[in-house]
């Protein structure tokens, strides 16, 4: 079951925050039949990015699926042939050059080199929220789960996540809530001994009011 713009359905820890704007699928494990449980995190936040990316330019072509994924990223170079059909995880660099090659939407990529210093990034993140309004796409290392970031708050400083560790095919939205795959998380959750990289698409949304 994909949800759509399932934040809506989290109240903020504060009164200013910034959010996503406009419409998104949340895509899990397992949502469409695929079972990539244990490795296809990355593919999931991908798509999640991409159905807000269809939706703004009302794209006729698809969400891609987890094998089209592969497959552009061996016909693109970045991987080996033996990629496609593989249970390799994919990144935020990865996410970058797949929606531009899907969609011709370019990305922006910021290295944040620990956990401790994502709170230096909140201003950037409001402005891209204001500016552009898509989800963003958050991959680390050590913290090496893949994660979409749906919102910022600064009081308290904490971040919207949505993750796609669901292992329930049709999730309710209580679910997903309950459960805590999408939250607001304090700075202090994000792991100091890990590196983070952000894809951020630059489209703007249609309407950001």
């Amino acid at each position: 079951m994909l949800h759509r713009n399932i934040h809506l359905s989290v109240n903020p820890p504060g009164p200013y925050y910034v959010s996503v704007k406009e419409d998104y699928l949340y895509y899990h494990y397992g949502c469409d039949d695929v079972q990539d449980q244990g490795w296809g995190c990355g593919y999931r936040t991908l798509q999640t990015l991409c159905s807000w990316v269809k939706f703004q330019q009302k794209a006729t072509r698809d969400v891609p699926t987890i094998s089209e994924i592969q497959k552009a990223l061996v016909e693109m170079g970045d991987k080996p042939k033996n990629f496609d059909g593989s249970r390799e995880w994919i990144g935020s660099f990865e996410v970058s050059i797949c929606i531009d090659f899907f969609f011709n939407v370019p990305c922006k990529i910021v290295h944040i080199r620990s956990g401790i210093e994502l709170e230096d990034h909140l201003v950037a993140l409001e402005s891209h929220f204001n500016t552009f309004g898509s989800p963003i796409m958050m991959g680390g290392d050590t913290d090496n789960s893949s994660k979409c970031i749906l919102g910022v708050c600064f009081k308290p400083k904490s971040l919207l996540i949505l993750d796609p560790h669901c292992y329930d095919k049709n999730p309710t939205v209580d679910h997903v809530i309950g459960g805590g795959l999408i939250k607001w998380r304090m700075m202090d959750t994000f792991l100091e001994s890990s590196f983070y990289n952000l894809c951020l698409p630059q489209l703007k949304c249609n309407n950001k009011q």
